[in-house]
């Protein structure tokens, strides 16, 4: 069986039982470690699981053909991901690695058309499919864990006030968010400083969601929700800030992006980055990620970022790396989604839940032995608009403390 020698090469650590469709057993083990065993109930999956393994394990467990026979998917990925680490695993995959980072910037072509069918995808769901795992303001970007014992709705409340916090704000300020969501940080910002803030996003769903919070919440004579694409936006900003949109723009696009930036910043401005990284450089997007859930994503290295910035003659004024916590935030996502099971069913079916349960599996495995990160980098265009101590961060954040943002 070819798969054997795919689990030799891989599993260092723990032990991988897998039970093929006429019910042999093959074991790899290593050091001492987790034990999982998983049953491939379609004959085929022998032979493509060592061709495409990046595609075809989800696949097969969103079809079923792929089923874990003790724990669960979270516990198989983990244990396959702690094995391959930063690394490629078996040679075979190494050069799959390698052909899809040379061909990766045709699949992350965005023009603005294919920019908004990509979000459409992901973001334009059933509205109550995020009420059901997220936190009560509908954040969807990594929560800061300042205490182990915060609950997902305070880690995101802290994540929203650390960003504040590094963006200077004023009264007088013009603020950008640009990849909104459901419009929670752009409403907080709003009210933490009485600055005028423009969200904008590609997601139907989410611009109109964003346009309700407002006006319930009496702000929109200060934040206002367009539904357009960053490329498409005119004036200037005193502040930017963008959350979990970045891996959304492409490679190929770096270097247009950030000149937008530069244009719509003031001269005195300050732009706050948020977006997931990855620790071990260049790469690309994993192809089931790519076809199920984020077509035209791809999560970038500071060694790609970094040049483009300079490019566009902007300072790097801060750079922070949050490490495990959204590792946390995808176990608390993937808790309320499974406590939320029977209802998600019931908008979609039970195929949608598996590949969703996959997804936050993945990705949480992923945060916590796949080298992957969040990068926080503030940029400015004067090397005086930010002050030249970090001080003034945990200052900012300690005086508002107490204060929270509109529950959605």
């Amino acid at each position: 069986m070819l798969l054997n020698h795919l689990l030799q090469a891989v599993i260092r650590k723990g032990s991988l039982t897998v039970i093929d469709s006429k019910g042999r057993r093959h074991t790899a083990s290593g050091e001492p470690g987790p034990n999982v065993i998983v049953r491939l109930n379609n004959p085929k999956l022998n032979y493509e699981l060592f061709f495409n393994p990046h595609l075809r394990v989800g696949e097969a467990f969103m079809d079923g053909d792929l089923t874990v026979e003790n724990g669960d998917i979270y516990d198989f990925l983990e244990l396959v991901i702690m094995n391959f680490g930063w690394g490629h695993g078996h040679w075979l995959q190494a050069l799959i690695a390698r052909w899809r980072l040379l061909t990766r910037r045709i699949a992350q072509y965005n023009p603005i058309s294919t920019a908004k069918q990509n979000v459409a995808h992901h973001y334009d769901l059933s509205d109550t499919l995020y009420d059901l795992f997220l936190d009560r303001d509908r954040q969807y970007s990594c929560a800061y864990y300042e205490n182990p014992e915060d609950s997902l709705d305070t880690a995101q409340d802290n994540k929203k006030r650390h960003i504040a916090a590094k963006l200077l704000l004023e009264p007088s300020n013009r603020v950008l968010d640009i990849g909104s969501g459901w419009g929670g940080l752009a409403l907080y910002l709003s009210e933490v400083s009485g600055a005028d803030v423009t969200g904008i996003t590609l997601s139907n769903e989410q611009h109109k969601v964003s346009e309700d919070r407002a006006s319930k919440a009496g702000s929109s004579s200060r934040v206002r929700f367009k539904l357009c694409d960053y490329r498409d936006v005119e004036g200037q900003f005193n502040r930017i800030v963008s959350v979990g949109m970045f891996e959304h723009v492409g490679v190929g696009h770096f270097r247009e992006f950030f000149s937008k930036v530069y244009d719509l910043m003031t001269d005195d401005g300050v732009m706050l980055l948020h977006t997931i990284g990855r620790a071990d450089g260049p790469g690309s997007t994993n192809p089931w990620l790519r076809k199920y859930i984020f077509p035209g994503g791809y999560v970038p290295a500071l060694s790609e970022i970094l040049p483009v910035i300079e490019q566009a003659r902007l300072y790097v004024t801060d750079i922070e790396i949050l490490r495990l916590h959204y590792a946390e935030t995808l176990k608390d996502w993937r808790s309320r989604f499974n406590k939320n099971r029977e209802k998600i069913e019931s908008i979609y079916d039970a195929r949608f839940c598996r590949m969703w349960e996959f997804y936050l599996a993945g990705c949480e495995a992923n945060f916590r032995y796949g080298g992957i990160v969040v990068f926080q980098l503030q940029l400015s265009k004067a090397l005086s608009a930010v002050p030249l101590t970090r001080d003034y961060i945990v200052d900012w954040e300690r005086s508002h403390a107490k204060q929270t943002s509109h529950a959605a």
